[in-house]
C-alpha cells in the first residue's frame, strides 16, 4: 500500500521495493536541484580552501622544497614565482577539498542504497580516501626525494644545480598525484572481486604479469627517467596488488 508524506516543499512516496528495507523516491526535480546544491556548496568550500592556501603560501613552499637540500631555485620570468604559488593554491586547494566532495557524494546516494550496499561502498571510499592519503606520503617521504637526490648525484661533479621552482613544482605534482592513483589499486581489485569478474586466487596466480604490467605503468607515470623512483613505485604497486588479492581471497573464503 502506498503512503505518501508531505513536509513542505518535498512529496515523498513510500513503496514496496521487495528489499528488506522500504524506499523513498523523490522527483527527479529534487535530485537536481539537491545536486546543484551540493555542487555549489563544494566550489564554496574549494573557493574557500584555495584562498586559505594562498594566504598561507610561504610555509606550503618551504615544505615543498624540503625534499631537496642544497638547491637553489631560480625564477626564468617575471612573475613565474607568482604563477606557481597561484598553482600551488589551486591544485592543493582542490587536493584537500576532496574529503568533502566525497563527503557531499555519500550524503546525496546515502537515501536511496541499502543495508548491504551501505555495508560495502562506505568502507570503500574511505578506504580509497586513505589509500590516497598514504600515496601522497609515500611520493612525499620516498618517491620525491629519491628521484631528485638521483639526478643531484648525477650531475654534482659537473654542473651546478639550479633549478626552476615552477618546473620543479609540476614535477613533484605529476607524482604526487600519479601516487595517489596508483595506491587505488586494491579498491579496483576490491570491486572487480565483488562483481565476481575475477577472484582473488586469480589474481595472485597472475602475479608474473602484475609485476610486468607494473613496471610498465610506473615507467610511464614517474616523469623522472631513473631507474630508482620507477623501482620503488613498482614494488609499492606490486604490493598493494598482493595485499588486495590476500584481502580479497581472505573475504570471499
Amino acid at each position: 500500500m502506498d503512503l505518501k508524506i508531505k513536509d513542505k516543499d518535498f512529496q515523498f512516496r513510500k513503496r514496496n521495493l521487495n528489499l528488506d528495507t522500504d524506499a523513498l523516491e523523490l522527483p527527479i526535480s529534487e535530485h537536481i536541484e539537491e545536486m546543484r546544491q551540493r555542487s555549489v556548496q563544494f566550489l564554496c568550500f574549494a573557493c574557500f580552501t584555495i584562498g586559505i592556501m594562498f594566504l598561507k603560501i610561504t610555509p606550503i613552499v618551504e615544505l615543498l622544497e624540503a625534499p631537496v637540500e642544497g638547491i637553489k631555485f631560480i625564477q626564468l620570468a617575471p612573475g613565474e614565482y607568482f604563477l606557481s604559488t597561484v598553482k600551488i593554491s589551486f591544485y592543493g586547494g582542490l587536493l584537500f577539498s576532496i574529503p568533502f566532495l566525497l563527503s557531499q557524494i555519500i550524503f546525496y546516494i546515502l537515501p536511496g542504497l541499502t543495508k548491504s550496499e551501505k555495508g560495502i561502498i562506505l568502507p570503500i571510499l574511505g578506504t580509497s580516501l586513505i589509500l590516497f592519503g598514504i600515496g601522497l606520503l609515500f611520493a612525499y617521504y620516498v618517491l620525491i626525494p629519491a628521484a631528485l637526490n638521483f639526478f643531484i648525484g648525477y650531475s654534482s661533479t659537473v654542473i651546478e644545480p639550479l633549478w626552476s621552482f615552477d618546473q620543479y613544482f609540476d614535477f613533484i605534482l605529476f607524482l604526487f598525484y600519479s601516487t595517489g592513483l596508483s595506491f587505488q589499486v586494491p579498491i579496483l581489485q576490491i570491486i572487480l572481486g565483488l562483481a565476481g569478474i575475477v577472484t582473488g586466487k586469480q589474481m595472485l596466480m597472475s602475479w608474473k604479469y602484475v609485476v610486468l604490467a607494473s613496471t610498465i605503468v610506473s615507467a610511464i607515470l614517474t616523469p623522472s627517467t631513473d631507474p630508482v623512483t620507477q623501482l620503488c613505485l613498482a614494488g609499492a604497486i606490486i604490493l598493494l596488488y598482493l595485499t588486495g588479492a590476500g584481502l580479497l581471497t581472505i573475504y570471499k573464503e
